[in-house]
């Protein structure tokens, strides 16, 4: 008996990632051409329903020789009730402040409930958290995962909705020139323009972190980090917008271990940069950024109503 509840035990953190790993797909149809020097892979994720949005991005990086690789998007908007709260965060005690959160009752047909969090043993995500929002984590992770077990040392990860500003073939001379200023170990992501843009296409820094109830207390300061590295880059604690980004070997580990130990709960951007040690850079210019007023599927499957 006692050798059982050892070995039982012993299991608990492969069992906690199985349902995560569960739902995370599984590339078979890659071939050697989706790569740039310095850049092992290319990857773009883009929803079966947009393939409009897949052709943009084509049109924005062929005039330069670059064909990415084709992710076919992880739909949250189709995934059923079950496997939503299966990846959900299970809120284990009672919170001494109050904190917003939306879960997905399976009695409600998908429709979201959104409640103070106040019920140990619940399923929760952050407040308003989508299923699209679902949907792009385990599209990002899956390409991490991916990467992570191709044995890749560096890659691109771009979604559907960017605007190419500069020369894209820039990027890998500048990928060494940050290998030169800190270290080819001194860096895990590398984004390809300075911030975020809204709507009408100014930047939107971001200076701070978004809470989660699994995480115990946090530096602050370290989210507000903004300093000048060469003449290139900006070291960063923290950014919105995952739509282009390099990913060093060691930053798909740390992020890929931050939910072997851990459930959904926020979005993409605002959970990438929680692994204590992630060490994350921008470009001081841009060079490919995002489009501003994009059509987006991530608060709604906004592709529905192009079919009626």
């Amino acid at each position: 008996m006692y050798r059982f509840f050892f070995f039982f035990f012993s299991l608990l953190p492969i069992i906690q990632f199985a349902s995560f790993e569960d739902h995370l797909k599984i590339l078979t149809n890659k071939t050697a051409e989706h790569s740039l020097s310095n850049i092992d892979f290319i990857y773009v994720i883009n929803l079966d329903e947009r393939p409009e949005k897949m052709q943009h991005t084509l049109d924005q990086l062929s005039p330069y020789g670059i064909t990415p690789f084709r992710f076919p998007a992880v739909n949250g908007w189709k995934l059923d009730l079950e496997t939503i709260n299966s990846l959900a965060t299970t809120l284990k005690r009672k919170l001494r402040r109050k904190h917003w959160g939306t879960s997905y009752p399976l009695d409600k047909n998908g429709s979201p409930h959104h409640e103070i969090m106040s019920t140990p043993g619940k399923k929760y995500f952050s407040h308003c958290l989508s299923r699209g929002s679902v949907g792009i984590l385990l599209s990002h992770l899956s390409i991490l995962n991916d990467a992570y077990n191709s044995g890749y040392e560096t890659i691109w990860v771009l979604e559907d909705d960017i605007q190419v500003r500069q020369d894209p073939r820039l990027l890998p001379k500048l990928i060494t020139k940050l290998d030169q200023t800190v270290g080819k170990k001194g860096w895990d992501i590398l984004f390809t323009d300075p911030d975020t843009k809204g709507q009408n296409g100014q930047y939107v820094p971001c200076y701070g972190y978004a809470w989660r109830p699994d995480l115990p207390a946090i530096d602050l300061t370290r989210f507000a980090r903004r300093r000048n590295v060469g003449k290139h880059f900006k070291q960063i604690g923290a950014r919105y917008g995952a739509y282009s980004m390099i990913v060093r070997r060691s930053g798909m580990k740390k992020i890929l271990d931050f939910f072997k130990r851990r459930s959904f709960f926020l979005p993409f951007d605002m959970e990438f940069t929680l692994p204590k040690d992630i060490r994350l850079f921008t470009l001081k210019y841009d060079i490919v950024s995002t489009l501003p007023k994009a059509i987006s599927d991530n608060g709604s499957p906004n592709y529905l109503k192009q079919k009626q």
